[in-house]
């Protein structure tokens, strides 16, 4: 069995790489780079140079697979570069996916998110669920545009697309922001929970990856599958982390209502000087919504089974563990004053602009 990959060094395609190979499929990773030449190899993947942008690039790799796992996609928060979200989440989507139908591929995997539902509202949205829009991020539009779109106007001309759906990812070598937030708090850098109302479904990378290979192997053509986890108010995850670690949780909660009137500014003073991701206006967005949604059809139909918070989480803090540096005293030290005083300079931002609201 053929199975070509898309984004196969990434933080779930490197895991759908490693189960497939374990499996034993003969597997095509997608390569931009020596750097994912190498990676892949490692993997036990053949690397193709191309380029998901670049349609043609693609077409000899992707010849005579059984199964093609379209995993690439372009997430950062913080980035005004729309344009790029664009052309790798939707053209590089509809490169892929058309080639892919054009070349008789049987069993095509798409990569969606629970985000293309938008803002849940503290609902549970199954497959059924539909808004279109507003969105919180680029990312969240663009892959509403890739999934509705580019891929389910393919699925309504006969190709054989098999949508999965993941929500928020954790797990080790996990660089985005609940990576981040958790190295933070395990450091003891985070001295507040910013947007602690902030509700969504957490799922272990690996089990994302698993989720992928059975909709391959199980699931329905046309069919769309939600991969997600519990879903977790921010708040209760970081005293959750405190449970696993017994280091101290952050004392401080701000609720996402007193954020998102900062996006703004923080849009402006991110086109000044260089801000981190946590500290953007789509953050501050991004943490005003709910990304709620039910796997129930993932688990009947694909069985499905996630592992628990508990052992996610606990095996998250142990890589965490072993690959972070232990911080000198005074390094420690030095950070809390820092951080202390960013939560200050934050508070008077905070009263700076209300006050000047209300004049």
């Amino acid at each position: 069995m053929k199975a070509f990959v898309t984004g196969g060094t990434g933080f779930i395609g490197r895991h759908v790489v490693r189960k497939l190979v374990e499996r034993g499929y003969d597997v095509y990773g997608l390569a931009r780079s020596e750097k994912s030449v190498a990676a892949l190899a490692q993997l036990g993947a053949q690397a193709v140079y191309g380029n998901i942008l670049d349609r043609e690039s693609m077409r000899e790799g992707m010849q005579g697979s059984d199964v093609v796992f379209h995993v690439a996609g372009w997430y950062k928060i913080g980035s005004r570069d729309w344009m790029q979200a664009e052309s790798i989440n939707v053209a590089g989507t509809r490169h892929v996916l058309s080639l892919a139908h054009e070349l008789g591929v049987p069993k095509i995997i798409y990569t969606s998110t629970v985000a293309v539902f938008g803002n849940t509202r503290g609902q549970l949205a199954d497959e059924n669920f539909y808004q279109g829009g507003p969105f919180a991020t680029e990312y969240d539009r663009t892959k509403w545009l890739a999934h509705y779109k580019v891929a389910q106007p393919l699925i309504d001309k006969g190709a054989p697309i098999t949508i999965v759906m993941p929500g928020v990812l954790y797990g080790p070598h996990d660089h985005d922001l609940v990576g981040e937030l958790m190295v933070r708090f395990y450091k003891g850098r985070l001295f507040a929970v910013p947007g602690s109302d902030f509700t969504a479904t957490y799922a272990h990378v690996e089990d994302i990856a698993e989720g992928h290979i059975l909709a391959a192997e199980k699931g329905r053509t046309g069919e769309s599958y939600i991969l997600a986890g519990p879903a977790v108010p921010l708040g209760e995850v970081v005293d959750f982390w405190g449970q696993l670690t017994a280091k101290p949780v952050p004392l401080i909660r701000i609720p996402a209502r007193f954020l998102v009137p900062l996006a703004p500014l923080l849009d402006s003073l991110s086109s000044v000087i260089p801000l981190p991701d946590l500290l953007s206006g789509e953050a501050a967005r991004l943490l005003s919504v709910s990304y709620m949604a039910r796997s129930d059809k993932a688990r009947a139909e694909l069985g499905w089974r996630p592992r628990s918070m508990q052992e996610g989480m606990s095996e998250t803090f142990r890589w965490i563990a072993g690959t972070t540096p232990v911080e000198p005293l005074i390094g420690q030290r030095e950070r809390k004053i820092a951080g202390v005083s960013m939560l200050v300079a934050a508070f008077l931002l905070l009263l700076w602009f209300f006050g000047r609201r209300r004049d």
